[in-house]
């Protein structure tokens, strides 16, 4: 199917349903051009070595994971695909739970998903299991080079797969301290009471269209008013236009990569102390 962003089964039990995931969500924000303030030139992004400073083409590029210090594993496409062969096109389907067991914290982003023609039936089927025994169904999905957690559900006509964060990814409250430096103030059951009146005095059903992004509208009036006044650049450029290298192949990135090391360090030392600690 045209458009899919990944394509697959679900599968559980002896049932194997083929099927397409489809997005759910619209894009967010307003897509702004980065310009040079001097001239309004078009700022450009290339991948560069820094070794020499010269582009490398994407054909070139592997993936390596740093395990100590400058020393680095490379893995190319293969070596994702042999992770795990089977889960790359399945999703596949462990635990059947209750909906409101799942806290929302582990709610990441949803998508639909659609049946190719030899898993119509199923689709269906399991759909309608899922709306009568009013569960929800808990797998496993790799999405290009990532496992993820999903939450699989019916939504009207239409099964709905929601990914999950792992729980190692949540922050449970036993994990954090932000609150151990302010002290908790004395709240009489006056003011929880009145509190609680005003809750219900605000009290509606959920209407998500009601709430208008009114940041991104306020942008937009924003630029729709310098293009009035005259405020704004017309910016010519040659898209093949090849730009030229500096004179000399040596290019200092010493400072960056000092910094990059040194984060690196930090968040090592933070990530060793953390599984230390449990």
């Amino acid at each position: 199917m045209a458009g899919s962003i990944w394509k697959g089964s679900i599968s559980f039990g002896l049932l194997n349903i083929p099927v397409t995931l489809q997005k759910a969500q619209e894009g967010s924000g307003l897509s702004f051009s980065l310009l040079d303030e001097e001239d309004f030139s078009p700022i450009k992004y290339k991948k560069v070595s820094a070794k020499t400073g010269k582009e490398v083409p994407m054909s070139r590029i592997v993936k390596g994971y740093e395990y100590e210090t400058g020393q680095f594993a490379i893995l190319g496409k293969d070596d994702f695909k042999k992770a795990n062969p089977k889960a790359t096109q399945t999703i596949d389907l462990e635990d059947f739970v209750s909906f409101e067991q799942i806290d929302l914290m582990f709610f990441d982003r949803p998508y639909y998903l659609v049946p190719q023609k030899s898993g119509i039936k199923g689709y269906f089927l399991l759909r309608d299991a899922l709306k009568k025994s009013n569960k929800v169904a808990v797998g496993k999905i790799i999405i290009r080079t990532k496992m993820h957690l999903v939450c699989l559900m019916a939504k009207e006509d239409y099964l709905v797969l929601e990914l999950l964060r792992f729980a190692h990814e949540v922050l449970e409250v036993n994990e954090v301290n932000y609150l151990d430096d302010i002290e908790e103030p004395k709240i009489n059951a006056k003011e929880v009471k009145m509190a609680m009146e005003l809750i219900d005095g605000m009290t509606a059903d959920w209407a998500p269209e009601k709430y208008q992004d009114t940041y991104n509208d306020d942008i937009m009036r924003i630029i729709d008013q310098k293009i009035k006044k005259g405020e704004k650049a017309e910016v010519y450029y040659d898209e093949d236009a090849k730009i030229e290298a500096p004179n000399t192949n040596v290019v200092d990135l010493m400072p960056l990569l000092k910094k990059s090391l040194a984060l690196k360090s930090g968040k090592k030392k933070k990530s060793t102390k953390k599984a230390a600690n449990g």
